[in-house]
């Protein structure tokens, strides 16, 4: 027993830890590699910069434990950006043993402009040439073995989305820990004026661009040897595509199609789940009574934990998690196409027009999903101010969470304004056309935040347009629902469920015979009038910042005086309640307006406080969008009672 014991111990030891960064440009499949070797599921989006942070993952191979870390892709290690100074830092820390390059085949002379800045700070690279199907359908041809000796450091061809062309990286990996293979970079001899420069310690941006010129002669030379290319298939499918999704003229209308598509679709799809979801509640409720019933619980233990919060957990989940399940796989997909790059270049020139990066239309795509998410990915900005101002107006685009709210009430306006015929489409136009209202609000307030509060010069950045890929769908639906839809869902579960009995105390304590609930509803209903609403609505979104989900059933719950979380069966009966409160038109149109307009959430406040590392930038993050939606509410207003 002792000896077995003795051998276990032994056979333990054998396993080492050997640590590998892997590094590389964005869009090279990078995180997939990452992946595919250590079996975690990282997000791995098909844009500049989405890993803004180092990922690690372990994997045992042979008699070696391998630990890899998943380092933010970068074009150089001279840049500035968030993500790209983690890179740098990483790489520069020697913290691992070996760094595994991943460069894309299509793209091999621009991808060694990193290769070679990392040999100056390490001997010990692996380069691991990724996307070789990719090469092969553009009629490229790469000979490795004449790449590995001109670099002087082993080389490995991979296509990461199969597992099986991995095991050769792995295997060069193993003999690099096992001192077999013998890593000996054939760094660049820089020209004198390069050397002189650096000798005198004059301008460094001078001293960048020299040392780049020469990095990318050594590059051009390097392909030239080792690079055959097909005459007349390279990237003419990619580009007869790009010219109509990029057209100055039809890139923008195919870009707010595809919106429309998906909004719709979203609409159409989640009214049956959100139903089945709510009488399933509607059903563990009853059950839940009698357990607390059987258990004799004290009456307003059963009615906080209960009316309060049980049923604001089950409106949080009903209303959000159908649209998410529905919303988030048919955005990842144009992700995992490659689309949102395009949606990016196609809203690059407004964005430098207002002054800022045009990375910002990166993380406003974000935002669709999670504004907090998109706080998040304003770090792959490079400037501080630019950066600043994206995550000020990410708020401008509805999240998940206010997507719910906007499809109610724009069917509740399409039934108020007696549209029978084509109703799903009207009220999908009406969502789209305040979405596209908030991304142009979104850029006029960018410009005001430039020339104001945060002066500064623009920033130029590289946008690459990553090549079409086929979708994996099993890989987005696990990213959608994972990582994405049950993540936020989780999150804001968390902040409902104490949100839940806060607001069931204010609807059920109250002095003479007034709850608490109402006292708010009177004090905030003449600022309400002004913005053609009611006290009720400004109250139910002001309660709602732990989470927007939760704004439609305050709502009800105000105006039939319940003082339960009410959950209704269908958008009839919710529609002859707000007629019967005195809801017009004007009424929906600014619900909508203030849903689109109003302060971040409880998670986007803290998010922005965290990343901004300033209280002030996230009391204007609070101000700025609500002053907006109160302005735009009363004009709205005026209009619409001088018109009639």
């Amino acid at each position: 027993m002792r000896l077995k014991k003795i051998i276990q111990k032994k056979k333990h030891k054998e396993f080492e830890e050997y640590r590998i960064g892997i590094a590389g440009n964005p869009n090279v499949g990078k995180s997939t590699v990452f992946n595919s070797l250590t079996g975690m599921h990282q997000h791995t989006g098909n844009w500049t910069g989405k890993t803004v942070s180092n990922a690690v993952g372990k994997c045992k191979y042979k008699d070696k434990e391998f630990v890899f870390t998943d380092i933010p892709g970068t074009y150089s290690l001279m840049t500035n950006s968030e993500e790209e100074e983690i890179a740098r830092d990483y790489i520069c820390s020697n913290d691992s043993d070996v760094i595994v390059v991943v460069v894309d085949a299509t793209s091999l002379e621009r991808n060694l402009n990193l290769v070679y800045q990392i040999f100056e700070i390490t001997s010990n690279v692996i380069v691991c040439v990724n996307l070789l199907d990719e090469a092969k359908k553009k009629g490229i041809t790469i000979n490795l073995k004449q790449l590995s000796k001109e670099l002087g450091v082993p080389v490995v061809g991979t296509v990461a989305r199969k597992k099986k062309t991995l095991v050769d990286l792995l295997q060069t990996i193993y003999e690099t820990s096992k001192r077999k293979l013998t890593m000996d970079p054939n760094r660049i001899q820089y020209a004198q004026t390069t050397r002189d420069i650096a000798d005198e310690g004059t301008d460094t941006i001078d001293f960048k661009d020299e040392i780049v010129f020469d990095i990318i002669i050594k590059s051009q030379e390097i392909c030239q040897k080792v690079c055959k290319y097909k005459k007349g298939n390279y990237k003419k499918k990619d580009e007869r595509i790009d010219k109509i999704l990029t057209s100055k003229f039809l890139g923008i209308p195919i870009m707010i199609a595809f919106l429309g598509v998906i909004f719709w679709i979203t609409i159409v799809g989640a009214n049956y789940p959100s139903q089945m979801l709510s009488n399933l509640f509607g059903f563990i409720q009853g059950k839940l009574y009698i357990l607390f019933e059987a258990m004799n619980a004290p009456v307003w233990i059963t009615k906080i934990l209960i009316d309060g919060m049980y049923l604001t957990l089950s409106w949080v989940v009903s209303v959000m998690l159908p649209p998410m399940l529905i919303f988030f796989p048919l955005f990842t997909f144009l992700e995992d196409l490659g689309y949102l790059p395009r949606i990016a270049f196609n809203l690059d020139n407004c964005f430098r027009k207002s002054c800022t990066s045009g990375k910002q239309a990166l993380t406003m795509c974000m935002g669709f999903g999670c504004n907090a998410v998109g706080v998040i990915g304003c770090r792959i900005i490079n400037q501080t101010r630019e950066k600043i101002v994206a995550m000020l107006t990410n708020v401008f685009v509805p999240c998940n969470g206010r997507f719910p709210l906007l499809i109610v009430v724009s069917s509740i306006l399409v039934s108020i304004l007696g549209i029978t015929s084509g109703a799903s489409f009207i009220s999908t136009l009406f969502v789209l056309l305040v979405i596209l209202f908030g991304i142009y609000l979104s850029l006029i307030i960018s410009k005001i935040l430039s020339i104001t509060l945060l002066k500064g010069e623009k920033s130029t950045f590289t946008l690459e347009l990553p090549p079409f890929r086929k979708p994996q769908i099993g890989k987005i639906l696990v990213r959608s629902i994972f990582d994405r839809s049950l993540f936020v869902l989780g999150r804001a579960v968390v902040v409902a469920a104490p949100a839940g009995i806060i607001i069931w105390l204010l609807a059920n304590i109250g002095i003479a015979d007034v709850t608490l609930l109402q006292y708010i509803v009177n004090f905030l209903d003449p600022l309400a009038r002004l913005m053609g609403m009611d006290g009720h609505i400004l109250t139910a979104f002001i309660l709602g910042i732990p989470a927007n989900e939760i704004v439609l059933p305050i709502m009800l719950m105000s105006y039939l005086k319940s003082g339960v979380m009410v959950d209704l069966e269908n958008s009839k009966t919710i529609f002859d309640i707000f007629i019967q409160n005195g809801w017009t038109a004007i009424t929906a149109i600014n619900v909508m307006i203030f849903t689109l307009l109003h302060f971040p959430c409880a998670t986007t406040l803290l998010t922005i406080n965290k990343e901004g590392r300033s209280f002030k930038w996230t009391l204007i993050s609070f101000i700025v969008p609500t002053m907006c939606g109160i302005i735009v509410c009363m004009a709205t207003n005026l209009i619409y009672q001088l018109i009639m």
